[in-house]
This record gives C-alpha cells, structure tokens and sequence, in this order.
C-alpha cells in the first residue's frame, strides 16, 4: 500500500511536531515547512497528496500560498486550511479560495483524521 503523503504547513515548531507525529502514526508520510516560500518549494518538490495549511506564516500568507500551488502544480492539490484566526472572518474565504475543510486550532485529531480522510477519498 503507498502511503499518501501530506504537507504540514505551519510557522509554530510544536504544532509541526504534534501534528507530524499524529499522522505518521495513522500511516502518512509527512513533509512540513515553516513559510509560504518553503511551502511552494516543498510541494513542488515533494508532490503530496494533501497540504495542511495554516494562514498566518511568515514570507505570505496561506492564501498566497493557496494560490500559488493552483498556478504551479501538475494537478490539484487539496488544502485544508487550521488556524487560531478567527473563523467567522477567516472560513468563507478559505473555503472560496478553494480549500476543501476549515479547521480551528486546537484541532481535534478525530475531526482532522476524518476531513484528512474525506479530502483523500479514503474510506472510513
């Protein structure tokens, strides 16, 4: 079975910890990045399967970071988007600009597995 590959994207070294450690343990392989600069590099590098995108980093934001891998992959890339932002300004947007799940940190691991899951098309 390949394993599907997830990019965590997050300026915060313990978040990228916590949540590299949860999915390696649900059977993903996990790159991280710590900025919208690494972010698109990495992605283009390492071609995952799903990005992890937080919105607040350092070099631009989630959403340049959004847009950025729509002009730049071979194929869509679905993004879920997890932030501390508020979401009753953040949401909307992430969700127009083409992100397939919003989540609110601290974010649950059952309700990261599962929108993880539904963007993979993995059965539960």
């Amino acid at each position: 079975m390949v394993r599907k590959k997830i990019l965590i994207v997050d300026d915060d070294p313990d978040q990228l910890r916590g949540l590299s450690v949860r999915l390696k343990a649900n059977g993903y392989s996990v790159f991280s990045a710590a900025d919208a600069v690494l972010a698109i590099s990495v992605a283009r590098e390492k071609e995952p399967d799903l990005v992890l995108l937080d919105i607040g980093l350092p070099g631009g934001d989630g959403f340049l970071v959004m847009e950025r891998l729509r002009d730049r992959m071979p194929v869509a890339v679905p993004v879920n988007i997890f932030t501390a932002r508020d979401p009753l300004s953040y949401k909307e947007r992430a969700l127009n600009t083409g992100a397939v799940a919003f989540l609110q940190k601290p974010v649950d691991n059952d309700e990261l597995l599962a929108v993880i899951g539904k963007a993979l098309g993995e059965s539960g």
